[in-house]
């Protein structure tokens, strides 16, 4: 299988955005890192020079990626959706980052309007509907993922149904009191989790209680992090009365959620949200969504638009269900000492 830009990032230690600038000539790259990832890009017979070549051929076409934080487990996983839909079709690639603390809204129509790219994929942008609709006056191909438009094609995922059933599974084992590990509370995830999982109190027949919602200090990624799964997961250990459970709203945010419970000798059942990789080696129980199958399906959504022949298509909108993986983390264990 050919080497991507993927591989050559977790051999040379640097982000897949940094990759990306150094092939494609951006300044904004210390020549030491320059160096090691060419050197890196040799050894694994990586060609840097697809940009140039997409340039000199009028039948190679470029997408451009338009995501908030590269360092994020769950973008990386769609990344390789993404890279081996383009494979298949000699399509290059290129990556950015948009800032969400400066104007992304700003940072997005600059790149459309430089035209650097024939396609768009923008992922987890999260761009407010009003904004998304003025970006049709640049005809051009876009393609959301995670995330949806009436405007653009899309393919997302049903965030509430995933949080319903992870806690409604955790209410149908008995526990009462299920403490909710969540993040930044205006992020777009969380907000459809957040609905989820008070519909499924509700339909236990169960009153939502605030007190059991709880955070990190560190707000890096939206607390989307191990350190803020860890820093949250501390505080719910330290409450007057311990919950009964918890529902933690991402595998890597209960990654660091098991290393508080290790260090305290206390473990409380579990259910976390995404489904990565690692979650089966830390026996976590979680709600499973298709990141890599999301990130494949909106680049040939993008790739179909980029067809001469298809330019009348209708829009498509494609939304995954959530699938409950059961392991060890949601078995009911409060009382039990736990060797660190």
């Amino acid at each position: 299988m050919p080497k991507t830009i993927y591989d050559i990032a977790k051999s040379a230690g640097v982000s897949i955005a940094t990759v990306s600038r150094v092939f494609n000539e951006a300044e904004r790259v210390k020549p030491a890192t320059r160096e090691k990832i060419l050197k890196v890009a040799d050894q694994m017979g990586y060609q840097p020079h697809v940009y140039a070549q997409s340039l000199a051929s009028k039948n190679k076409k470029r997408i451009m990626m338009l995501v908030p934080v590269m360092s994020n487990y769950f973008l990386t996983e769609i990344l390789r959706g993404v890279q081996d839909s383009l494979s298949k079709h000699q399509i290059e690639l290129s990556i950015v980052n948009i800032n969400h603390d400066g104007n992304p809204f700003a940072q997005v129509e600059m790149h459309l309007k430089k035209r650097w790219a024939e396609g768009y994929l923008f992922v987890s942008l999260h761009l407010p509907e009003k904004k998304l609709k003025s970006l049709k006056r640049y005809d051009v191909p876009i393609s959301l993922v995670d995330d949806y438009s009436a405007h653009f094609d899309s393919v997302s995922f049903d965030n509430r149904e995933g949080a319903m059933i992870a806690t409604d599974y955790l209410l149908k084992k008995g526990h009462r009191r299920i403490a909710l590990l969540s993040a930044r509370e205006d992020s777009i995830p969380i907000i459809g989790r957040l609905e989820g999982y008070k519909q499924a109190l509700s339909d236990n027949k169960m009153e939502f209680d605030s007190s059991l919602v709880f955070t990190g200090e560190n707000m890096e990624r939206d607390g989307f992090t191990e350190l803020s799964g860890y820093q949250g997961m501390k505080k719910i250990l330290k409450s007057k009365k311990v919950p009964d459970a918890c529902f933690c709203m991402s595998d890597i945010k209960a990654v660091g959620a098991q290393k508080a419970m290790r260090e305290a000798g206390r473990r409380i059942p579990m259910i976390s949200f995404d489904n990565l990789s690692i979650s089966e080696y830390v026996e976590l129980s979680t709600v499973s969504q298709p990141m890599y199958r999301m990130g494949h399906n909106a680049t040939e959504k993008l790739i179909s638009r980029l067809q001469e022949d298809n330019g009348e298509m209708s829009l498509s909108h494609e939304i995954f269900k959530p699938e409950l993986i059961i392991r060890k983390s949601s078995e009911p264990d409060l009382n039990k000492r736990v060797v660190v």
